[in-house]
Parts: structure tokens; sequence; C-alpha cells
């Protein structure tokens, strides 16, 4: 019961903090996976406790689980470096779909409208109608200017006026 209630209040905050800054529902859907993975591994901790397994036991499974874990994670971490930074970008990115935003690389700066921001990378469409996937990790990494809230609606009105 206790499980249920930390899954509910996690899964409010998530929805007031994504309402608050008007996020868009397929990034909360995401946080939730996470709130539900978290919320499984508390609850199979628990449940081997009420079991009767000693903390000596438990301690060698999950040393031995999270060390063949540790070093897969070492291997990709990449990816691990990519969603955590969702999680961030979730909390705190100042910017949200249809922004038009340039990412300041020294090499090869980006500018676009940020179409979607997935667990891994974020979507941007440049002016050109051109589709760039920038990873989550590196965008929170460069400096970021805001070129133009809520682009997209002035893209869209460009297009209706364009059918007409």
């Amino acid at each position: 019961m206790v499980l249920l209630l930390l899954k509910l209040g996690l899964k409010q905050s998530a929805k007031r903090i994504a309402k608050r800054d008007e996020l868009n529902y397929a990034r909360t859907k995401l946080i939730y996976k996470y709130i539900n993975v978290l919320v499984f591994f508390i609850a199979a901790f628990s449940l081997l406790l009420i079991w009767g397994v000693e903390i000596r036991e438990l301690a060698l499974i999950f040393s031995s689980v999270f060390a063949v874990i540790g070093i897969a994670l070492f291997a990709i971490w990449s990816v691990l470096s990519n969603v955590t930074s969702g999680v961030i970008m979730f909390f705190s990115f100042p910017y949200k779909i249809g922004d038009k935003i340039k990412i300041h690389d020294k090499d090869i700066p980006v500018q676009g409208m940020i179409e979607d921001i997935k667990a891994f990378q974020l979507h941007l469409r440049t002016d050109e109608d051109e589709l760039i996937t920038y990873p989550n990790n590196l965008i929170l990494q460069k400096p970021v200017s805001l070129l133009k809230k809520d682009a997209m609606l002035d893209r869209n009105d460009a297009q209706d006026h364009k059918k007409d």
C-alpha cells in the first residue's frame, strides 16, 4: 500500500511539474516509466526482506548484479548519460517543443525549431526542413540561445497562407 501511495505521489508531482512548465505529454509519460521502474526495484527489495532473506545475502546478490550492470553500463555510458540528461531536461530545460533555438557549438553551430524531446535526443527542424537529432547530454553541455518562442505556431500560419 505504501508503494502504491509513493508511486501515486511521484506521478502526481511529475504531472504538476509538467503542467506548470507546459511540457509535452510524451515527456511526462517517459518520467512515469522511470517512476515505475524505481517503485518496482523498491518493491522487489522489500519483498525479499519480507520473505526472510538476510541483509548479507541481499548485499551479495545486489553487489553481484550491480557489478554486472556496472560493467554493462560502462560499455554503454553514453546511453545512460543521454537518459539521465533527458530526466534533467524534463525538470529544468527552459525551452519547450515549438521554440526556435541556436546551439553554440564551435565546430558545427545548430539552429532550428524543437520538434520533439525524446529520452536520448532532441529533434530540431531547420529552416531548410532538415531534421537534426542532437544528443541530450550534449545539449546540456553547450550554450543555447532562444531565438523565438513558439516558432511552431508562426510556421504553421505561414504554411496555411501558402496553401491559400
